[in-house]
């Protein structure tokens, strides 16, 4: 039994990956791009991937392969249809990373509502030496006790940012589904939550449905002091329509993990934001706490040997 993992180089080398015993030959690649995929697991029983891509034409030609482990929740960059034709099992890995995303969420937030970009911008200048008062206030600092957030996803990471928010002491509610004409009890209407919202937070899987769920419409909906969280998928805002609000001054701040196109470009709309004090990027980190990391391999690991436990 042969395992390949096609982008091993997307976990640091501290981060122990210990396939199941009865695998007893293991390749790993740092990266694979999509041109040498098909040749790197045509004889593969097992191929890992985080987010190298396994399309249609890869698949064709292996013939051996059995299950596809995708080390991380999204399966986006498998072909799915493709496995299901030749009888591949696809798994993928949940809930690792509970902890790491929430708490990355409250750095992002508590950053853009007291302004620590900026004060520590001036610090650095020698703004503090040159102060007249012990401190200087020059930019607004914002509690979060008593503001109300809007989350949009209810799932295992929306209840944690949740239970979080309330222990700030914020008011939490739900955002029900973009144009629902019913109510599921515990939300409230979609126009309403992006209404009310002192922050929003996103934290709903990209889909269909969801992408662009926030576009200029949204937006012309919000109070000019919102803040807008999306630590979970790029493509779930309309990014220019992000760029148009901060050109219009009508959100406070924004926050992001993620990216519609990742690596991000230098030309992408959200690398311009980046000149605003009160637009925070980070490059798809939130899942990535040493403890997240080694919890998903771990799972991953024990999903695998599952699998093995049930052909054998």
């Amino acid at each position: 039994m042969k395992a390949v993992f096609l982008d091993r180089g997307s976990f640091p080398k501290h981060i122990k990956v210990q396939l199941p015993s009865q695998i007893k030959e293991v390749v790993e690649y740092e990266n694979s791009a999509i041109e040498l995929v098909a040749e790197r697991i045509k004889d593969a029983t097992i191929v890992l991937t985080n987010k190298a891509i396994i399309d249609a034409q890869a698949l064709s030609s292996a013939d051996n392969l059995e299950l596809i482990q995708v080390m991380a929740t999204g399966m986006n960059n498998v072909d799915l249809d493709a496995c299901k034709a030749k009888n591949i099992t696809v798994q993928n890995v949940a809930d690792y990373s509970t902890i790491s995303v929430p708490e990355h969420t409250f750095a992002m937030l508590l950053a853009l509502r007291r302004n620590l970009t900026c004060y520590l911008d001036a610090v650095k200048a020698g703004q503090w030496s040159e102060s007249e008062y012990f401190c200087f206030v020059d930019f607004p600092i914002k509690d979060l006790s008593g503001s109300t957030m809007a989350i949009i996803g209810n799932g295992t990471l929306g209840k944690k940012i949740a239970a979080i928010a309330l222990a700030f002491g914020m008011h939490v509610v739900f955002a029900d589904r973009k144009g629902a004409l019913t109510h599921r009890h515990g939300y409230i209407p979609f126009e309403e939550a992006i209404r009310v919202a002192d922050v929003i937070s996103i934290n709903c899987p990209l889909t269909p449905e969801t992408k662009h769920l926030i576009s200029d419409a949204e937006f012309s909906l919000m109070k000019p002091s919102c803040l807008l969280l999306n630590i979970s998928r790029g493509g779930i805002v309309d990014e220019y329509a992000l760029a148009r609000a901060f050109d219009k001054n009508i959100i406070a701040g924004a926050a992001f993990d993620v990216s519609s196109q990742e690596p991000m470009p230098l030309d992408h709309p959200l690398q311009a934001l980046t000149n605003h004090p009160n637009f925070l990027l980070t490059p798809h980190i939130a899942w990535a706490s040493d403890e997240a990391m080694q919890t998903l391999v771990d799972m991953a690991m024990d999903k695998i040997t599952s699998y093995i436990e049930t052909i054998e």
